[in-house]
């Protein structure tokens, strides 16, 4: 069973809190079993990789990692808010900002 959660892929988010506190950027990837987003920009770790065919110097790689859900937070309109779920007029579920009350 797939968890519902309060961002998906594509929605800009500002981290509350840990190392890359205040910083926003765009989801690119979410693991729904472990909880945990990645996050374009965040959370930047090195990666040493191996020779391979496709990069054959190897070397060192800097990628985001990803961040636990709990510590993101939507942005919409350049504000953070939390998100509330209502069904629409055709009956179908939405999300919705629950500072402006506005579907996001």
């Amino acid at each position: 069973m797939q968890n519902k959660l309060h961002i998906n892929v594509g929605d800009t988010v500002r981290v509350i809190t840990g190392e890359s506190k205040g910083q926003e950027g765009k989801i690119l990837d979410i693991d729904r079993t472990n909880l945990r987003a990645v996050v374009e920009g965040l959370n930047m770790v090195k990666k040493h990789m191996k020779p391979s065919a496709s990069s054959p110097q190897g070397g060192i790689v800097e990628k985001e990692a990803s961040l636990h859900i709990s510590n993101l937070m939507l942005v919409v309109n350049g504000e953070t808010t939390k998100v509330g779920r209502k069904k629409d007029d055709n009956g179908k579920i939405v999300r919705f900002s629950k500072k402006t009350g506005e579907v996001i």
